[in-house]
């Protein structure tokens, strides 16, 4: 699964910071450095949309089609 996403940083007040995903809701991360946060808003947001994929799925009948769909 690949995309690029918007990271909003900022420093936390108690040091480090937080970064979001506007596009991934309940997608956030936090770190001692910018790349630290980021890398832990890139896990969060690959863990999201595995495990709506994964929900989603186990609801589908056997005649399903599932592809691929390319935005950009």
């Amino acid at each position: 699964m690949k995309g690029e996403f918007t990271a909003i940083i900022e420093e936390a007040p108690e040091g480090g910071y937080w970064a979001v995903c506007p596009e991934v809701s309940g997608a956030n991360g936090q770190g001692d450095t910018i790349e630290e946060a980021k890398e832990s808003l890139r896990e969060a947001i690959k863990l999201i949309l595995e495990d709506r994929l994964e929900d989603y799925r186990r609801g589908l009948t056997g005649d399903s089609i599932e592809s691929v769909v390319a935005v950009g």
